[in-house]
């Protein structure tokens, strides 16, 4: 299972790429207002830093204004991803911009019948939302689960899934069981995969017992 990077900042998808953990970068509107920065500026720069796709959020809210917008996000690097909600106008305009082989990520599926008519419109990816489902105490893992076992039963469908709103490593982990593709991950969230008080701990004996039996 691959592991996106979910940040507008530049310097966090170094960090993540350091430890193998930049298969992908995901945006939106929210991340890229608290970077501060230019929103063309950073997709370019992050789109540089790796190899993987990078997912740029379109903001129109008709069909030719988020055609218009991924169009032009498509040229600022061969590994851009356009982002779109998904809406009437939103696979509307991924069915559009399938047919001029720009690829696609169809965000914010709470369902999976979303899940259905992403894939049937040509989306490169969709970005399910488990925590927000958390949320409103439904099971957002159940929906991951669904979707992957629904597209399996057609071959055809090359859609992948990419789980979003990933608020703890158990998340990570029941992605992966489920068989999903990716997930996109917050620098937090990538710090707290690593960690284990009883890795820290036993770090701390071993170095320890070390200086007792090191030579002088």
């Amino acid at each position: 299972m691959k592991i996106f990077v979910d940040t507008a900042v530049p310097e966090e998808v170094q960090a993540a790429k350091a430890i193998g953990c930049a298969d992908g970068v995901t945006t939106n509107p929210t991340l890229i207002l608290k970077s501060g920065r230019e929103f063309k500026t950073v997709i370019r720069e992050m789109a540089a830093l790796i190899e993987g796709p990078v997912l740029a959020e379109a903001v129109s809210e008709d069909r030719d204004g988020i055609v218009r917008e991924g169009v032009e996000m498509a040229k600022w690097a061969p590994n851009v991803v356009v982002k779109i909600p998904i809406t009437r106008a939103g696979l509307e305009a991924a069915t559009v911009l399938h047919r001029e082989e720009i690829r696609t990520a169809l965000t914010l599926v709470f369902s999976p019948t979303q899940a259905l008519l992403a894939a049937r419109a040509g989306a490169s990816m969709i970005c399910p939302f488990i925590g927000r489902l958390d949320d409103i105490a439904q099971n957002g893992m159940d929906l991951i689960r669904t979707i992957v076992e629904m597209y399996a039963n057609y071959p055809e469908i090359t859609t992948e899934v990419v789980v979003a709103s990933v608020r703890t490593p158990n998340h990570v982990v029941e992605s992966a069981l489920a068989g999903a593709d990716a997930v996109t991950v917050p620098p937090k969230v990538i710090e707290q995969l690593m960690r284990h008080p009883l890795t820290d701990s036993g770090v701390r004996q071993f170095l320890d017992d070390w200086k007792k039996i090191r030579p002088a």
